[in-house]
C-alpha cells in the first residue's frame, strides 16, 4: 500500500508581504504593538501571582501578553514580542515566548519577533531554523524576523532563504531609533555618505530578490521614527521595503514624523509602538489594563492612517 502524501507541503504560503498587504487593507491600519512585558510594570493583579519562581513570572507575563492580544487585535496587523524579556526567564520564559506568539497568531494577527539575530554560516541557518522555519506539526514562531544586517551580506542570506521556502519576512537594522546610533551608523564614509545609506543600499539589493506580488518585498528595514529626515531619506534608498518604525510613544517619536515613509502605499511602512500601548493603564489609576491598551492603539492606529495619506 502506498504511503500517504503528506499535503502540507504542497501548500504555497503567501509571502509575508502579501500577507501584510492584505491585513493593513482589511484594518486600514499600520500599527504593530510591541509586548515587552516587565515584572515591575505588569498590572496589580498579575504582579501578585508572580512572587518567587521564573516559572511564575512566566505564566504572568503569558497572561499579560495575551490579554494585550485580545485588546489590541482589531486595531493592529502585528505584534512585535521583544524575545530578551521572555530569555531572562530562562526556559519558562521561552515557553511563555513560544505561547504568546501561538496566541497572537490564532488572533488573527502577524507575528514579528523582535531578536535581532545576526550571524555567518551555521549560526545563521540555526537562527532563521528556530524563527522562521515550520516546526511541524506547528508553522514557524513569527511572520517575520529583526536582523541585525551589520555583519554584511553573508549574514543575511541564511535568513533570506528560509523566507523564500517558508514565506517569511525580514526587517534588517538601517538606522536604528536609539541616540547612540550616531556612533557607528552616522559615520562618515571617505565619500561623505553616514555608513547607514551603504547598508541600506545593500538592503535594496536583498528586497529585489524577494519581491511579492503586492510590489513590496519581503525584506524590510529598520528605520527609527525619532530620525525623521533618515525616514524619507532611506525611503528612496529603499523603495520596495516595508519599513518598520520603532520609536514613536515613549521614545518621543510621532506618527507626523514619518508620514514620508509611506510614499511607496499603504502597507510599505508601520509604526511601532510599546510601552506606550502596553502601559498605557499606568497614566490612569481608574482604567483597566486591557481597555487601556485597547483604547490607545485605536487611537494611534488612526492617527497613523490618517498622517500616511491614504
Amino acid at each position: 500500500m502506498a504511503p500517504e502524501l503528506d499535503t502540507r507541503a504542497a501548500v504555497e504560503v503567501a509571502s509575508f508581504a502579501d500577507r501584510l498587504v492584505e491585513a493593513v487593507e482589511r484594518k486600514r491600519s499600520q500599527l504593530v504593538v510591541g509586548l515587552d512585558p516587565v515584572a515591575e510594570l505588569l498590572p496589580m493583579e498579575l504582579r501578585g501571582d508572580a512572587r518567587t519562581s521564573r516559572g511564575q513570572f512566566a505564566d504572568a507575563f503569558s497572561r499579560f501578553c495575551r490579554g494585550i492580544v485580545d485588546a489590541v487585535a482589531p486595531y493592529a496587523v502585528a505584534v512585535k514580542p521583544q524575545i530578551a524579556f521572555f530569555e531572562a526567564l530562562g526556559a519558562e520564559g521561552v515557553r511563555a515566548f513560544e505561547e504568546t506568539c501561538a496566541y497572537a497568531r490564532q488572533a488573527g494577527l502577524l507575528v514579528i519577533v523582535d531578536a535581532k539575530r545576526g550571524d555567518i554560516g551555521s549560526t545563521a541557518r540555526a537562527y532563521a531554523s528556530a524563527f522562521l522555519e515550520p516546526r511541524p506539526p506547528e508553522g514557524p514562531l513569527g511572520d517575520a524576523l529583526t536582523v541585525n544586517t551589520y555583519l554584511g551580506r553573508d549574514s543575511i542570506e541564511p535568513f533570506l532563504s528560509a523566507c523564500k521556502r517558508h514565506g517569511g519576512g525580514l526587517f534588517c537594522l538601517v538606522k536604528t531609533s536609539n541616540a547612540g546610533s550616531i556612533d557607528v551608523q552616522d559615520m562618515a564614509l571617505s565619500d561623505g555618505r553616514p555608513l547607514w545609506k551603504i547598508v541600506a543600499h545593500m538592503v535594496n539589493e536583498l528586497a529585489q530578490e524577494a519581491i511579492g506580488e503586492c510590489g513590496l518585498s519581503n525584506v524590510g528595514a529598520v528605520v527609527g521614527a525619532t530620525h525623521p529626515r533618515a525616514v524619507a531619506e532611506a525611503r528612496k534608498l529603499m523603495p520596495q521595503s516595508v519599513f518598520l518604525l520603532p520609536g514613536v510613544g515613549a521614545q518621543g517619536g510621532t506618527p507626523a514624523d514619518v508620514a514620508r515613509a509611506f510614499t511607496s502605499g499603504p502597507a510599505s511602512a508601520l509604526v511601532s509602538a510599546s510601552r506606550s500601548v502596553i502601559y498605557a493603564y499606568r497614566n490612569d489609576p481608574e482604567l483597566d489594563w486591557r481597555p487601556g491598551a485597547g483604547a490607545e492603539a485605536k487611537r494611534l492606529r488612526d492617527e497613523v492612517w490618517a498622517v500616511s495619506g491614504w
